[in-house]
């Protein structure tokens, strides 16, 4: 039987992205997806111009295609002591979906991202790569999901953010993070990438499940 698929971190071209939202919704539709959310990286300088027109698009496709399209964005390279107001003008402003990009270890975020983001109460830590086991408490207790990457180089700690997790029972999602049509993911990809994680056979019905509760938080029901 068939997954409800959901991948909550995606890019268009108004950030990084190759396709433009309407395409990059068909494209997941004709793959059989139930719901995605757009979130482009943004930081004060695009915040403004960017999640309403996200929304814009999001209510626009909600009418007239069959993936449920979430409004978010992926706060991205923001100085650790800028981001619980971000995260709280982001909302404000309409995104239903904020994601704090992660201390991944390929590239230079700054030191104290995750765990700014996790007590700002972002929805979701993307790839976190090396994150504490105090890190994942905190997430825990925040309510925050963490991520299990399908993207390159964001991936190589995906072990290592899954072992902890279960060490304290945080709940982990699986996205894309796609920026283009090669990183999507089929479900047998998606399976691959969480039982790769070193997840027991079977784990991407519970990751999944852990989107869908994250979706219902914010008064969607798939």
């Amino acid at each position: 039987m068939a997954l409800l698929m959901i991948d909550l971190h995606t890019h268009s071209l108004f950030s990084d992205g190759d396709l433009i939202p309407s395409e990059l919704i068909r494209r997941f539709e004709t793959l059989g997806y139930t719901a995605v959310a757009i979130t482009d990286h943004s930081d004060s300088s695009t915040l403004d111009f960017l999640i309403p027109r996200i929304v814009q698009v999001a209510k626009d496709l909600n009418t007239s295609q069959s993936v449920k399209v979430i409004p978010g964005v992926e706060l991205t390279h923001i100085p650790p002591g800028l981001i619980d107001s971000l995260v709280r003008k982001a909302r404000e402003l309409g995104a239903e979906l904020v994601i704090i990009h992660g201390e991944t270890i390929v590239e230079p975020v700054a030191p104290g991202t995750n765990r700014a983001g996790l007590e700002a109460g972002v929805d979701i830590l993307s790839h976190p790569g090396l994150i504490t086991i105090e890190e994942v408490n905190l997430a825990v207790e925040k309510g925050v999901f963490l991520e299990i990457s399908g993207r390159k180089g964001h991936s190589f700690t995906n072990g290592h953010v899954a072992r902890l997790a279960n060490e304290v029972g945080a709940r982990l999602v699986l996205n894309s993070d796609a920026h283009s049509p090669g990183d999507f993911m089929t479900e047998e990809l998606a399976r691959g990438v969480v039982e790769g994680s070193g997840l027991p056979s079977g784990s991407l019905s519970i990751l999944l499940s852990n989107a869908r509760l994250l979706l219902e938080k914010k008064g969607y029901h798939l």
